[in-house]
């Protein structure tokens, strides 16, 4: 995130409605085709007045793209807290990943691989950022089943929150013939099958 994008974090209704226009037309339209202009009309304002707030295209943007992701973290992480077992959490972070299509979270990961250049240019950083942000968000909760004894002692845990977060990518994304995303007792099978076992086992060199 550039120094100006942090500089403009908004406060106040009118910036908090200029956010929410813009996080719809992304929704929408993705970030090459959303204008000041549209959100500007979308907010019920005039562009004179966006850009009292947010100077340039790539700052309103930037400002929403945090505001996103602070916004689904905070949700995934309470939810993921309540639930007992690695198991049970990557199985329900599948299903947090795909869930709503218009869910912050989903729109952060759609824009990221469908628009990296421009997220890169929005955000400070593109779509290679996406498998160690998603292992950095799962570390406590790996850090935490390998206290309750659910992965091995020998295990690396940063691979292994790596992992999880590669599996949780390629379950949620990449189509299957073996097991179907949206059903969540067969992924849930699909991780007490082939993840816990690996991660109870120990490693080998």
């Amino acid at each position: 995130m550039s120094e100006a994008s942090t500089n403009a974090r908004p406060t106040g209704t009118v910036s908090a409605r200029l956010l929410d226009a813009c996080e719809k037309l992304l929704a929408e339209k993705g970030i090459r085709s959303t204008t000041m202009q549209e959100v500007a009309e979308t907010a019920g304002v005039s562009r004179a007045w966006l850009y009292r707030h947010f100077p340039d295209k790539s700052t309103l943007i930037g400002v929403a793209i945090v505001r996103l992701n602070e916004s689904f973290w905070g949700g995934a992480v309470a939810e993921l807290d309540a639930i007992e077992g690695l198991d049970r959490q990557v199985s329900a972070g599948v299903r947090i990943g795909r869930g709503a299509y218009d869910d912050p979270g989903t729109l952060l990961m759609r824009l990221r691989t469908t628009e990296p250049d421009e997220f890169a240019a929005c955000a400070g950083a593109g779509v290679a950022g996406l498998v160690p942000d998603l292992a950095a968000f799962w570390r406590p909760f790996i850090d935490a089943a390998a206290q309750r004894g659910e992965i091995h002692p020998d295990h690396d845990l940063v691979e292994v929150s790596e992992w999880v977060a590669r599996v949780l990518i390629s379950l949620g994304t990449v189509p299957g013939e073996t097991v179907d995303p949206d059903d969540a007792d067969a992924v849930l099978r699909h991780v007490r099958r082939y993840l816990m076992p690996a991660l109870r086992a120990a490693p080998e060199d």
